[in-house]
């Protein structure tokens, strides 16, 4: 490593897929004054984007700026990052925070960029981290309506840090935030990342109701829905019920139920024509966050004593337990004393 690259203000970056490149490219963005060190799991990945100085896998023809530095080694790529976020699918937030605890900086920022529950405990991102970290480290949540693609082409954007420490949250706020991407602050982080799980079962619902050829009118009222549960989920855990009208709620589940560059919102579409699951996951090749996290939120709003209907079609579906139109019939024919679902 160059006296250089040690002098310069640095970031850390882990996970290389396509979020975490992305992330990354923010970071290298020209008025940042410092570098950031990309790292992942697979070595091979890393020397993929080292020798090409692109992400092909994950984010085919965009070239990286030399600012973002792939590391092998996580040690290096923690060496004085003052932030580090951790950008891997929800299922490994454990395992890559534990393999970073011993290298990071004191006083460091952890940003936690997953969106998703860790599928065997229900656990948010940053109660992952808080888990194996303690209190010593401050827990910044980062989440909105950000396909990763759009991001690392500069299509404008905007998203969310949440913390309870509202001067963490700034902090980073104002390292992310450029012309074509504005970071807004939260003090509500379970909000914020409750919407970022959540959203991603919601958007598999939004691709049955697409792929099975309904209508706008259908979609509409299934994501309203979906929408006043996320909301009585949240406040059940702890959230502001009006976190979810922001960018972390119906933002995000607005971008991630509409579009084709959604893997959820394609699973979703995958199952709707009647494909297995396990060939729609292989042809994706990433992880869609709302195929774990589905099971996990109906097993943890049980344990509350809350109703999540369309949350709870969906993982029928995942699992094989209903077709696609019985499910949105089922949906459709529930009791009229259900209502109030609709309502925040």
């Amino acid at each position: 490593m160059t006296r250089e690259m040690r002098e310069r203000p640095v970031a850390a970056v882990l996970g290389a897929g396509s979020w975490g490149t992305a992330l990354a490219i923010l970071l290298a963005q020209p008025q940042s004054t410092g570098i950031v060190r990309l790292w992942d799991r697979t070595p091979l990945l890393i020397r993929s984007i080292t020798a090409e100085r692109e992400n092909r896998r994950y984010l085919p023809g965009l070239q990286l700026s030399p600012d973002i530095i792939p590391v092998e080694a996580i040690a290096e790529a923690l060496e004085g990052a003052a932030c580090v976020v951790v950008a891997v699918p929800s299922g490994a937030v454990r395992a890559v925070v534990t393999l970073a605890a011993p290298y990071l900086a004191p006083g460091c920022d952890l940003v936690l960029a997953s969106k998703g529950l860790e599928p065997e405990t229900g656990l948010l991102p940053y109660q992952v981290a808080e888990a194996v970290l303690g209190t010593g480290v401050s827990l910044i949540a980062l989440s909105g309506p950000n396909l990763a693609a759009e991001i690392a082409n500069g299509v404008p954007a905007a998203a969310v840090a949440a913390c309870p420490d509202l001067a963490a949250a700034e902090r980073i706020a104002a390292l992310f935030h450029h012309s074509r991407f504005r970071v807004y602050t939260s003090d509500d982080r379970i909000g914020v990342e409750v919407g970022g799980a959540v959203k991603n079962v919601l958007a598999i619902a939004g691709g049955v109701s697409d792929g099975l050829g309904f209508g706008d009118n259908t979609k509409a009222a299934l994501l309203t829905r979906g929408l006043a549960e996320m909301a009585r989920f949240g406040a059940a855990l702890g959230a502001r019920r009006d976190t979810f009208y922001g960018l972390a709620g119906v933002g995000d589940l607005m971008a991630t139920a509409a579009s084709r560059l959604s893997r959820n919102w394609r699973v979703g579409e995958g199952i709707a024509r009647g494909e297995p699951l396990p060939i729609i996951l292989e042809r994706l090749g990433q992880v869609a966050e709302g195929v774990p996290t589905a099971p996990a939120v109906v097993r943890l709003a049980a344990e509350k004593g809350i109703e999540v209907p369309v949350c709870a079609t969906v993982a029928r579906l995942l699992a094989g337990d209903e077709s696609p139109r019985d499910a949105v019939d089922a949906l459709m024919t529930r009791s009229r004393d259900s209502r109030q679902e609709i309502t925040f």
